[in-house]
């Protein structure tokens, strides 16, 4: 970050050009969440991470929001641009919104310290990281951080023990910094949501690290053409359901249909196939199996294998995921069944992208006390495969490729069915012929910002969040993701 503005500098962009649209993306991640005006407290520092805040409190003053501004220096303190914010702000004329319409919530903006501060904190801007944190704690105040929370270091992060900021969203400028994706960070970070700059250019040469956004991945989804087809969207196989687990073919299938693909197939035990098929979706094909080895003359393009699966027959499954030429995403009893003969996973014939959760990358491989990144690593060093590592900031890891970490998702997802949905949509994916490695991470971005419009626009909680939910809502985040600047 520091050299692309260097660069940006000699070019002839000024730092105000940059704070100006810093401001505005940050302005724009609020409403993006929070449409609503409300009221916003900006906690402003006396560098230029404060006059991001500044920048942002105005835009979203002129449009009805009640802003509160808290100063831990004088303001003679401020560098000269953070005063020409705070001025401009306070001359703005502000909008003044309908006091029914306007939102319950309190937000805050925390301006206090940038990158190149270090993570322990020292007066008053402890004073100042405590009062947002007694806020959000005890009145329930949402905290956006701009480019990271304070306290936190940038680069390794690192971060106060006892006063570091606990931001609900990151809103980080530019590109993301190592130290916000790291495993210490993640209850501090929050969601991230990246703020691009026109005016910043990366540095030459592949990076080791992504943060996926919207702007990196919707070039993977291009429009379709008019004369567009089904075939071109892929044969999906859905492999998935046993007795008492029927609920996962059913959400396995509707991911696949909703990601786009142009058919869908679901193979089921011939004992519970009168149920799926009546409670299938209608646009899928529901086949009942007798032996899952004859599956291997199925025309598919793409398996989406192991949701309620069962271990009942698992010498046939194995030889599905070893023996099928097309690609696969793997899952839950498929991923089970593969820890018992890990050693498979060298000799598979086509494509694998393996979707385990924490519980299950334990029976994959031997995690220790290894960070997550360290774990992805590792089992794609000794595997060919690619591999979807989920939970909070999932990882998307394939050997040469630049480890991916998901932005979206809220811990409302971590519930029964989710990791169903995502199986299929990354099997939907994968049916237009995106990579194993690029529908891996588009799909954990749908997913998980399916989950945040379900909370932010349409009335769910985290407590009643459901995969359904995210079903129901993954045509709005495919429509986000392709128009990445509305």
């Amino acid at each position: 970050m520091h050299a692309a503005e260097q660069s940006a500098f000699a070019r002839g962009v000024s730092v105000e050009t940059l704070m100006d649209q810093a401001g505005a993306g940050v302005a724009r991640a609020v409403r993006q969440f929070f449409p609503k005006p409300a009221t916003c407290i900006v906690f402003a520092g006396k560098g230029h991470n404060g006059g991001d805040a500044l920048v942002a409190a105005e835009q979203l003053q002129r449009i009805g929001w009640k802003i509160d501004i808290r100063l831990p220096f004088a303001e003679d303190n401020c560098s000269e641009l953070t005063q020409k914010k705070l001025k401009a702000l306070r001359v703005a004329t502000p909008k003044l919104a309908d006091t029914i319409g306007r939102a319950s919530h309190t937000f805050i903006l925390d301006g206090l310290l940038g990158t190149g501060a270090k993570s322990f904190l020292r007066e008053p801007i402890r004073t100042a990281a405590r009062e947002i944190n007694r806020l959000r704690r005890e009145e329930n105040a949402f905290v956006f951080a701009i480019d990271l929370p304070t306290g936190l270091d940038a680069d390794s992060g690192e971060n106060d023990p006892d006063d570091s900021v606990i931001a609900d969203f990151t809103v980080t400028i530019g590109f993301a910094k190592h130290g916000l994706i790291v495993d210490s960070a993640l209850n501090l970070v929050g969601r991230i949501e990246i703020v691009p700059l026109p005016g910043l250019w990366p540095e030459a040469g592949a990076p080791n690290e992504l943060a996926a956004s919207p702007d990196s991945l919707s070039p993977l989804l291009p429009r379709r053409k008019f004369s567009a087809y089904k075939n071109e969207f892929g044969r999906i196989g859905v492999v998935a359901g046993s007795k008492g687990f029927v609920g996962a073919a059913l959400m396995t299938t509707a991911g696949a249909l909703r990601a786009g693909a142009g058919l869908v197939e679901v193979f089921v035990p011939e004992e519970i196939y009168e149920i799926v098929a009546s409670a299938a979706p209608v646009e899928s094909m529901v086949k009942p199996v007798r032996r899952y080895r004859d599956l291997l003359e199925e025309k598919i393009d793409i398996w989406a294998l192991g949701p309620g699966l069962g271990k009942e027959r698992a010498s046939e499954v194995l030889n599905l995921i070893e023996n099928a030429q097309q690609p696969m995403v793997v899952d839950a009893d498929g991923l089970n069944i593969l820890a018992d003969k890990i050693h498979t996973l060298r000799t598979c014939r086509g494509p694998r992208l393996l979707t385990p959760h924490p519980g299950e990358m334990k029976r994959l491989m031997e995690v220790g006390k290894m960070a997550r990144s360290g774990i992805a690593r590792n089992f794609c060093d000794q595997f060919p495969i690619t591999l979807l590592l989920k939970g909070s900031r999932s990882i998307v890891c394939e050997r040469g490729k630049p480890i991916s970490y998901n932005t979206t998702g809220n811990p409302g997802m971590a519930s029964g069915g989710m990791g169903d949905v995502l199986t299929g949509v990354c099997a939907g994916l994968a049916g237009r012929e995106l990579s194993m490695y690029d529908a891996g991470r588009v799909g954990a971005w749908i997913c998980g910002r399916a989950a945040e419009i379900s909370i932010f626009q349409f009335g769910a909680s985290e407590e009643s969040l459901l995969a359904s939910d995210v079903l129901a809502h993954l045509g709005n985040a495919f429509n986000e993701l392709r128009n990445p600047s509305v």
